[in-house]
């Protein structure tokens, strides 16, 4: 009989053999025996804890979710300004876990995955909603609703562009490359609005007054 508390750590290996396998494929291409044998348990194992493939790969994919909705929630906790808790978006969507080859290979074959899955193509523009929530709420602190959305739009779509290219192993941009470069976009699109704010705060005298 398995000790009590031992299952949650054994999906959890499950889960976490699946990133990496598939990552090292490159593909979607893999088998239970494959993902066993990396979690170092049975096949008989992971077909009873998962039933299926299927149902671990979208067990995976919420996994995967649920980790970086955690970890962008812990980095904007105790941020003040609607400024830094963009940065720290950006930052979560970039950290080493979340930017490692494997799991970057594994996103993308997810992404082909969900041409023919509709529950995987469902879970991703979950993560494609939030992410752009979490934009948002604190752009729209920084400058109009339509502003808003364009540059939430911008800042997402460079999110997913450099994880493609951090795909081409062959010249891969790092994270802290990754970061700056999206940072550099964001103070590009947002520096029109400061201006416009530090004007109305500091408004220059006219002579005579």
């Amino acid at each position: 009989m398995p000790r009590i508390g031992m299952e949650p750590l054994r999906r959890k290996a499950l889960m976490d053999a699946t990133l990496r396998a598939i990552g090292q494929h490159g593909s979607l291409d893999v088998t239970m025996s494959d993902i066993a044998r990396e979690a170092g348990v049975s096949p008989a194992l992971a077909h009873h804890y998962f039933g299926s493939k299927q149902q671990l790969l979208v067990a995976t994919i919420r996994s995967l979710l649920g980790r970086l909705r955690a970890d962008a929630v812990a980095a904007m906790e105790h941020l003040d300004t609607p400024r830094e808790r963009l940065s720290a978006i950006i930052r979560v969507s970039f950290q080493a876990d979340q930017f490692a080859p494997e799991t970057v290979a594994a996103w993308l074959a997810f992404y082909v995955e969900a041409q023919r899955s509709e529950e995987v193509r469902r879970l991703l523009v979950i993560y494609a909603r939030r992410l752009r929530s979490n934009l948002l709420h604190g752009l729209e602190r920084l400058c109009p609703p339509d502003d808003a959305a364009r540059i939430a739009e911008g800042v997402a779509a460079m999110i997913d562009g450099l994880y493609i290219r951090q795909s081409l192993r062959s010249a891969p941009i790092g994270s802290t490359a990754s970061v700056a470069l999206t940072e550099d976009y964001l103070d590009l699109q947002l520096r029109p609005f400061l201006k416009d704010a530090a004007a109305s705060v500091h408004p220059s005298s006219r002579p005579g007054e």
